[in-house]
């Protein structure tokens, strides 16, 4: 079965919206990491991409959404940066370095930062089809003497953006998505990408739009994925608030300096004075807190220095 198109307004809207299908009329395929249902050639749409965060219990995943991004816009493949918050990619590691990484593809692929090309490339033609970053490649195919290839083959092909009349829209081409686990994190780590695309070129935030080949669902996960289709629609007020309309790279360098002293376990020194950005350094340390150092004291004390309400409400539903 396939030919799925979904067009929702969050993110949580989407997931029901493609997880349900799967679920009851998903074809079953065994691949090497196990057996699941799929569905091929999915198109999901998010009409509000800052709507990326999950209000539902099963699926609120801020810490290591956000973890993921920094280790990918540090241009990083070290295992023990993302294991600090996703402890399962040791499974995709070749000793301390994770093959498949985004990172040095995305910002320093044969030395070129193709975030920072994209944004020249739109500045000087507005209109262009061209702005296209490539994270799988030929070589990811393999070769006749190693037909498997690395580990942790990039499941995201290319990522364009369309600079339009209603604002800078992303699309994202995925080989393969698992719809439990991954969707989530791949939507939030590409909208927030193309919201600081949107700012570096000063337009507003479009449409996203998520296409996958294979998108599916493993048996392991179906009783989990079945809990969250009965928890019923989600208070759709979980936004993460608009990022502040100037050139966002300088704050984006502040924060990964903090978010390495921050993993290190040191306290780090934050000079910004933006909202925005200084919350996303307290969430790291409100993930410390209750996560790593099991001090539910501190993380409280973190959680009511969060600025916007939104963050504040979502701790406060949870234990």
């Amino acid at each position: 079965m396939g030919n799925l198109a979904i067009s929702e307004e969050t993110l949580d809207d989407a997931m029901r919206s493609v997880v349900e299908p799967i679920l009851n009329t998903g074809q079953s395929v065994t691949s090497s990491r196990g057996t699941s249902l799929e569905l091929t050639g999915v198109l999901i749409e998010i009409r509000n991409p800052l709507s990326r965060l999950s209000r539902t219990e099963t699926r609120g995943r801020v810490f290591s959404c956000l973890g993921e991004l920094c280790w990918y816009l540090a241009g990083s493949e070290e295992l023990g940066f993302i294991e600090y918050y996703i402890p399962k990619y040791k499974d995709e590691a070749d000793g301390p370095i994770v093959p498949g990484a985004y990172g040095p593809r995305l910002r320093r692929r044969s030395g070129v930062d193709q975030l920072s090309r994209i944004v020249t490339l739109l500045q000087a033609k507005r209109s262009s089809r061209q702005a296209v970053v490539q994270l799988f490649d030929a070589s990811d195919l393999g070769t006749a003497v190693e037909p498997k290839g690395i580990k942790s083959v990039p499941c995201t092909c290319t990522l364009q953006f369309l600079a339009r009349d209603e604002g800078l829209q992303l699309i994202v081409n995925m080989r393969s998505n698992d719809a439990f686990l991954g969707l989530p994190h791949d939507i939030f780590a590409f909208t927030m990408l193309q919201e600081l695309v949107a700012r570096s070129l000063g337009l507003p935030l479009g449409h996203y739009k998520h296409f996958v080949g294979s998108l599916h669902l493993y048996d392991e996960h179906k009783e989990k994925a079945q809990d969250f289709i009965e928890e019923g629609w989600q208070d759709s007020r979980l936004i993460m608030p608009p990022m502040p309309e100037d050139d966002p790279w300088g704050a984006v360098e502040e924060l990964l300096r903090a978010e390495e002293a921050i993993r290190n376990d040191t306290d780090p020194e934050l000079s910004t004075t933006l909202p925005y950005w200084a919350d996303l350094a307290r969430l790291l340390l409100l993930f410390r807190a209750k996560n790593k150092r099991k001090d539910q004291e501190e993380a409280d004390r973190i959680s009511a220095t969060l600025h916007h309400a939104p963050y504040r409400d979502f701790f406060a539903s949870r234990p």
